[in-house]
């Protein structure tokens, strides 16, 4: 039989302020210092842009604009935070395998990606019964009046 080795604790990551091991997302999330004041902002914005996905999803000539708009800043800012990080950061967040910045910044951005795809697809779906329906009416129209004539 083959004997079950103890996992090496030790190779575990301790967080710095909660000392929690970090163990699966949910610890890492909660390791996270979300009182910092751009984790707010950060946190904010990201509501921000849900409220104007959720908004401008009646207008899909808007919708991309304003998405190109959040992304492009957003990068930037982030750029400019990857940079100066030190100065305002109490903890060092951005780590080499890109945990933190797919958990805070690109998840919530996917997923209002994903809110303004599932729209575009119904309406094209609505577009396009809406058209068949019309082409339906009208062959049958066409088909009544050379019936008649």
């Amino acid at each position: 039989m083959t004997e079950h080795k103890p996992e090496n604790i030790s190779s575990i990551p301790i967080d710095g302020f909660s000392h929690l091991r970090i163990t699966s997302i949910w610890t890492f999330l909660m390791s996270v210092q979300w009182s910092e004041p751009w984790l707010v902002g950060l946190l904010v914005f990201h509501a921000v842009c849900l409220f104007m996905t959720v908004l401008t999803c009646r207008f899909y000539r808007v919708t991309p604009l304003i998405t190109h708009i959040v992304l492009l800043s957003l990068c930037q800012i982030l750029c400019l935070h990857l940079f100066f990080c030190r100065f305002f950061s109490d903890f060092q967040y951005f780590d080499s395998k890109g945990m933190f910045i797919s958990l805070v910044y690109s998840i919530p951005l996917l997923l209002n990606a994903v809110i303004i795809v599932m729209v575009w697809v119904y309406r094209t779906f609505s577009t396009m019964t809406e058209l068949k329906t019309l082409q339906l009416k009208r062959k049958a129209r066409r088909e009544k009046r050379e019936k008649n004539d």
